[in-house]
């Protein structure tokens, strides 16, 4: 770069200070450079995607106009990600250009019109704000309905076929399951659907990926710019909510949600648990996620299942013609293999796999022998607090309020203890966040009272059997 152009870039720089203010040039330009000047082109480059995304989407008019009030020659800002540059990547990281045609004003003066050269796929733009990897199977178009899921898809389809400006209905739409029953294909269904629109941006991001960028922001001082580009997106998809630490972040996370919910904008989130039980979250970060629409998608039934394996097998025939599973296999598969849909998909590519490798027809014998590991056991029901507390609260003779309360009169004080003995031997919630979910106690009055009741199971009889028959009621 010569001297003369190296001017050139501070005086652009100054005009660029002037005209955004101090906060927003530190934000999205202190670490932005010229790398070269060629005849109507300024070639720039900054050190993320995410920066030049958010660039390219809100500052390039702005930028071209500075450079020219230096050189009016100048037609075309090329921005690239540094990285990309010195690294002599292919064009996968080259800018897009923003090309310069001249118009005329209403005053007859020649005015800039800016144009994208090229529009990318909607995978590709994705990408190109930071969001996390998209799998191009996880469609609405693949998504088998039954009738643990019926709601949870109606209420994502509503999220992805808004429009820009519409009345959120419900905002956040949380939704919840456990491993393997379709959060995350719903979550991405939402994300295809939506940006294919071309009119939203539709950001998809694990809980991981959203830890890892804003700390990635702190370190490079842009955080501002990260908050930012988070609050301009139309619809947020958060997965995986459960596993979002630390206090800043979440603090973060707490500030972007209210941000987006204030404004309008739609946020989408799924976890393995309802908000009430994510106890890692902050009181008001529960509150405000269990304010929108909470939606379980229960365990796959029978039906359900026999659909999502005829599913991936016209699926896996679209590149194996001749790939054919019987009736009768697919009645057994779906009988037998109950966990969850990725054990189903599992089972379906152990036997093409089996038929291809070894050109032979798939039978039932065959699927006995090759999916046995898929069948297990049937897990526990799932118990939760709220589930105990009616139960104990039906037993006893009391209102769920009464357990919740202050009261200490013997009528209510037992039935509470013993509640609090089966919500720490029946689930794997912690000492204190039982003691939130009793009224906001203690941990050492939950701990109290699980001693208290251990004792006296031991040397009382009939206390002994009300509380097994409470946990048969609640297991059954």
């Amino acid at each position: 770069m010569t001297n003369t152009e190296q001017d050139r870039w501070s005086r652009v720089k100054g005009r660029l200070r002037t005209s955004v203010g101090e906060d927003v040039y530190t934000s999205w330009f202190a670490r932005m450079d010229l790398e070269s000047v060629h005849d109507e082109s300024v070639h720039l480059s900054v050190p993320t995607r995410f920066l030049k995304s958010w660039i390219q989407a809100h500052y390039a008019e702005r930028v071209l106009s500075c450079w020219q009030a230096e050189m009016p020659e100048v037609h075309r800002i090329d921005l690239t990600v540094r990285s990309a540059i010195r690294a002599m990547a292919p064009a996968k990281e080259a800018a897009a250009p923003v090309e310069v045609r001249r118009v005329e004003r209403h005053d007859g003066r020649p005015a800039p019109e800016l144009r994208s050269v090229a529009t990318a796929p909607v995978s590709a733009s994705h990408d190109a704000l930071g969001g996390s990897p998209l799998d191009p199977r996880l469609t609405f178009a693949s998504f088998v309905v039954g009738r643990s899921n019926t709601l949870a898809h109606a209420a994502a389809r509503q999220v992805a076929e808004g429009r820009r400006g519409d009345p959120v209905m419900f905002n956040p739409l949380y939704i919840h399951a456990g491993v393997g029953l379709g959060k995350t294909h719903l979550l991405q269904a939402v994300t295809w659907a939506g940006n294919s629109g071309g009119e939203r941006k539709v950001l998809y991001l694990t809980a991981e990926k959203f830890m890892y960028g804003f700390v990635a922001a702190l370190k490079t001082q842009t955080a501002l710019a990260f908050k930012e580009a988070l609050r301009g997106i139309d619809v947020l998809v958060i997965d995986d909510l459960q596993f979002l630490q630390g206090k800043s972040t979440q603090a973060e996370f707490c500030h972007t949600l209210n941000a987006l919910i204030d404004a309008g904008r739609q946020v989408v989130i799924a976890a393995d648990r309802p908000p009430s039980d994510l106890e890692s979250l902050d009181d008001r970060v529960r509150s405000r996620l269990a304010g929108g629409l909470v939606v379980e998608m229960g365990s796959l039934g029978e039906e359900l299942r026999l659909g999502i394996l005829k599913s991936r097998v016209a699926a896996a025939r679209v590149h194996h013609a001749s790939f054919d599973v019987p009736e009768e296999v697919l009645d057994y598969l779906a009988r037998t293999i109950t966990h969850n849909g990725r054990d189903l998909e599992g089972a379906i590519n152990r036997l093409l796999a089996h038929s291809k490798l070894n050109n032979q027809p798939v039978t039932l014998e065959m699927a006995e022998r090759e999916v046995r590991d898929l069948i297990r056991p049937q897990e526990p029901k799932r118990i939760k607090i709220e589930d105990i507390q009616r139960v104990v609260a039906r037993q006893y003779n009391v209102s769920r309020s009464d357990l919740l309360s202050s009261r200490r009169t013997a009528n209510v004080v037992r039935p509470r203890q013993v509640a609090m003995y089966l919500a720490k031997t029946l689930t794997l919630r912690s000492l204190p966040e039982i003691g939130r979910r009793f009224g906001g106690r203690d941990h050492t009055t939950v701990l109290h009272a699980v001693r208290k009741i251990e004792a006296l199971v031991a040397k009382d009889t009939t206390l002994s059997e009300e509380v097994e028959s409470l946990k048969r009621q609640l297991q059954e």
